[in-house]
């Protein structure tokens, strides 16, 4: 086994391209680095596929652009893709038996841009299956473990649990993730990352398997906030083949982490004071109003009355938009295929054979939803909170520059304390949902630890395509909190 340097697997992705630029170190030593760190922390499960291969190839031509004087952002920098981005000719299973044949003919859009500018892939990395979950419980590939984890596996959330994972245990630089209803920000929150959830329509959806089309949003994972604009640069941008595709400028969002909040208003949802709130959250979410109103912010008190039905509404669009989405896996056009005596069998039998047990009950669910004599009841209605919900935002907007919360109600878990309880687990997104129903912009930033030593995330959230003042918001917490603090490094 070869050992990996930890020198190399502990910078900064910006840290890591200076470096590149200054003749520090190649390509080829900083992806071998890496992959030395996938192979030691292999027990973590934090990638589906490892493509060493073809990153080493994509290093060493990043070596002889570098030696010409190529200055794409991302050049020769070593990145994990969540196994939800189609990347063409490496398999895509999007956690799933159901697709676990599956090498697509074709790039997505967010890493065919990451590719334009110059990074390596270094594997497709583990997640919840169709992205369904908050602990990376669910992948039939087997769970991912929390690199901060000590005497007993802790849960690096989820879906994006993989990528969060191979971030924090230094396996990559930073990674592309997907959120539905917190899946960047409340992992990002357990693994003591920055996680970014662009507004809806800064990223293509293109070539991402879909789960609910109406809230999926690709963003970045990293280890600091101005790594994770680096990145978001990259993935960010109009694209035609996907109809919900903002057709905006992309903004320097790394300029925009320097820019402090002097003058801004930033809001504290009343709402959010959740009812058995540990206090160690409050207390940090107390200290994060402190850093800001220092920095020269005014702290505002807003409501958004209607948050306490998020996840209500979540959990009625979300798997109603999963139902209809996942319809296409039937054994007969593509993915996997149980025979049966005749089409009706082999329709049961494939779904059943190719499904895990969370994404058949979120099938039920959404199909129940939207089944006659129930659409009105619970769809048609969920719809119409979801558009209060948006509406509570507009109206904070226009009082406040952005919104301080707390990015989950717990450090991370154990894996086997939440399993038996679907509803307990589900309340793991009660601070992310909303945003994500909205739309909205959201980051979380690592800002303390809790008693045993794991880390605890402040989300600060956005107006729409107003990335920059939650970067600028997030930049100042994280100066503010000095978090510097990373889990045990894996040695072989």
């Amino acid at each position: 086994m070869n050992l990996p340097d930890l020198t190399l697997t502990n910078l900064t992705l910006t840290a890591a391209r200076a470096g590149l630029a200054k003749r520090d170190f190649s390509a080829a030593e900083l992806t071998a680095a890496h992959l030395a760190q996938i192979e030691a922390g292999a027990h973590l499960n934090a990638f589906i596929t490892v493509t060493a291969e073809h990153a080493t190839a994509q290093a060493a031509a990043a070596d002889v652009a570098l030696a010409q004087g190529d200055t794409r952002p991302l050049l020769g920098l070593p990145l994990a893709i969540k196994d939800l981005f189609c990347t063409a000719g490496i398999r895509t299973t999007a956690g799933s038996r159901m697709l676990e044949p599956f090498v697509p003919p074709y790039e997505s859009t967010v890493t065919s841009q990451l590719l334009r500018d110059g990074a390596v892939f270094v594997g497709k990395a583990n997640l919840d299956e169709f992205a369904m979950g908050s602990s990376t419980l669910t992948s039939a590939y087997g769970p991912t473990i929390n690199p901060w984890s000590t005497d007993r596996p802790l849960v690096p959330g989820g879906s994006s649990g993989g990528s969060v994972a191979a971030v924090a245990a230094g396996m990559a630089l930073g990674a592309t993730a997907t959120d539905t209803g917190g899946s960047i920000r409340q992992p990002a929150s357990f693994c003591g990352l920055v996680g970014m959830k662009p507004t809806y329509g800064r990223c293509s959806r293109y070539g991402i398997v879909a789960f609910a089309s109406s809230l999926d949003q690709a963003g970045p994972v990293a280890r600091t906030v101005a790594d994770t604009a680096v990145l978001m640069a990259s993935m960010s941008g109009f694209d035609p083949r996907d109809s919900t595709s903002a057709d905006r400028p992309v903004p320097d969002f790394a300029a925009a982490c320097d820019r402090g909040v002097r003058g801004l208003r930033i809001g504290v949802p009343r709402e959010y004071r959740a009812e058995g709130m540990p206090a160690e959250i409050e207390a940090l979410w107390t200290q994060g109003l402190a850093w800001l109103r220092d920095a020269g912010a005014t702290i505002v008190d807003v409501s958004l009355p209607h948050t306490k039905y998020g996840l209500a509404t979540y959990y009625i669009v979300a798997p109603a938009e999963a139902s209809s989405n996942l319809a296409r896996y039937d054994g007969v056009r593509y993915g996997l295929r149980v025979p049966g005596e005749d089409l009706t069998r082999l329709y049961e039998q494939t779904r059943a054979a190719g499904f895990g047990a969370e994404v058949q009950r979120r099938i039920l669910i959404g199909t129940y939803v939207l089944s006659a004599g129930y659409y009105d009841a619970y769809y048609l209605r969920a719809q119409k909170v979801r558009a209060l919900i948006l509406r509570d935002f507009t109206e904070a907007f226009a009082q406040v520059d952005a919104l301080l919360t707390p990015t989950a109600p717990s450090a991370a878990f154990a894996l086997d304390e939440k399993m038996d309880d679907p509803v307990t687990m589900y309340l793991n997104d009660v601070f992310t949902v909303p945003a994500s129903l909205a739309g909205v912009p959201a980051i979380s930033v690592p800002a303390g630890l809790d008693r045993a030593g794991l880390p605890l995330g402040l989300q600060i959230i956005g107006r729409p395509f107003d990335e920059e003042t939650v970067f600028a918001a997030a930049g100042v917490i994280e100066r503010a909190a000095g978090f510097d603090t990373t889990p045990r490094r894996l040695r072989a």
